[in-house]
């Protein structure tokens, strides 16, 4: 008989990922004054929010994709038309 194959669920990628958002969420709105000093800045500085839109960017989508993955919802995937 063969096994079946069963894929463990993402339970510590998901709370680890949710942390990170968390903490970078939390630094951004208690460090408003100093991230503003930066952010607005000009020169090179003007790459900073740039930045920071796709770090906060991939871990929120990390998180999101191990949680929806967790709750058992998957893509449809497209039948090959013929």
């Amino acid at each position: 008989m063969a096994k079946k194959y069963v894929r463990k669920k993402p339970y510590g990628k998901a709370i680890f990922m949710g942390l990170v958002v968390m903490t970078l969420y939390a630094f951004l709105l208690t460090n408003q004054s100093l991230v503003n000093d930066y952010f607005t800045r000009g020169g090179l500085y003007a790459f900073l929010p740039i930045l920071a839109v796709f770090i906060l960017s991939f871990f929120h989508g990390s998180f999101t994709g191990n949680f929806w993955t967790i709750l058992g919802v998957k893509a449809k995937k497209k039948k090959e038309v013929k």
